[in-house]
């Protein structure tokens, strides 16, 4: 059950602000082109898990955008907020992080002296399901028809939420894309299999985010002594994996038991997930 709490506060353009007072102009980028980058972090019991993955996966995106803000020195902001939002005890919560290259005239080009937005919210989460955890979910295929830079973290995200709208609309829980064949990853997810006990994702290219969650099983992987390949693989081994399995910041590690209506690994959650799941729990507790 989420704890009752007073009025949330933000922090925006350098200023603690309650939430319901908080605004950004109608001209921000942001609105406008979706010039901006966003991050999440998760919050255990107090406790920003792996923020310094999240801050430099921040900071690429920044640096890949020619938006000139300093991810490292928004880590005490979100320490602050935590605090303010009373969210030391809870059992989940999350920061998320949103910044745009500022507010301009309409026009496509840069902007020559626009200042970013920076914008941080502190918020509590149900964390990842116990059911879905050990039961698994359901998902669906979907084309990845997204833009060529995904491993970007931008805020557009439009062909995601369709997607993921497409898996609502046909009772599922999660969505798998592929692009010429090949799998990709999920909507706000990465994607693996497990394939004659080797553990396969797509490798971290311009096709995929790079997950901070995904980066941390490959490594709890591979010290647990399980067979590890990030390469290229099809949407035929997905049908015939072993094993299917979802990774991301607010969800964990997820089992995927049926896919388009045929179930994965006799519907029931397989010993690698369990034991990647066994190994990021204990990653988290001890973070």
């Amino acid at each position: 059950m989420m704890a009752a709490m007073s009025e949330p506060v933000v922090h925006l353009n350098g200023e603690y602000v309650p939430l319901a007072s908080a605004s950004i102009p109608i001209e921000d980028r942001g609105f406008l082109f979706a010039d901006a980058c966003y991050e999440v972090t998760l919050v255990v019991e107090g406790r920003c898990i792996a923020i310094d993955r999240h801050l430099a996966r921040l900071q690429r995106g920044l640096d890949e955008l020619r938006i000139d803000v300093d991810a490292s020195a928004l880590e005490p902001i979100h320490h602050e907020l935590i605090r303010r939002n009373e969210l030391a005890g809870a059992s989940f919560a999350s920061v998320y992080v949103h910044i745009t290259r500022g507010v301009a005239p309409r026009a496509h080009a840069f902007p020559a002296n626009a200042s970013p937005t920076v914008l941080l919210r502190a918020q509590e989460i149900t964390g990842p399901s116990p059911t879905m955890i050990e039961h698994g979910t359901a998902a669906i295929t979907a084309a990845d028809v997204r833009w060529g830079r995904v491993d970007i973290k931008t805020t557009g995200l439009l062909p995601n939420v369709l997607a993921q709208q497409a898996a609502v609309d046909a009772g599922a829980d999660d969505v798998i894309l592929h692009r010429d064949g090949l799998v990709t990853e999920g909507s706000h997810t990465n994607v693996f299999a497990v394939l004659d006990d080797v553990l396969v994702t797509a490798p971290a290219d311009h096709r995929i985010l790079p997950g901070v969650t995904r980066g941390i099983v490959l490594e709890l992987a591979e010290g647990a002594g399980i067979a590890v390949e990030q390469r290229e693989w099809s949407t035929e081994e997905l049908t015939a994996a072993d094993e299917v399995l979802m990774t991301s910041t607010t969800a964990g590690v997820r089992p995927i038991v049926e896919i388009d209506g045929r179930g994965v690994g006799g519907g029931r959650r397989g010993r690698i997930t369990e034991r990647l799941q066994a190994e990021f729990a204990a990653f988290v507790a001890r973070a």
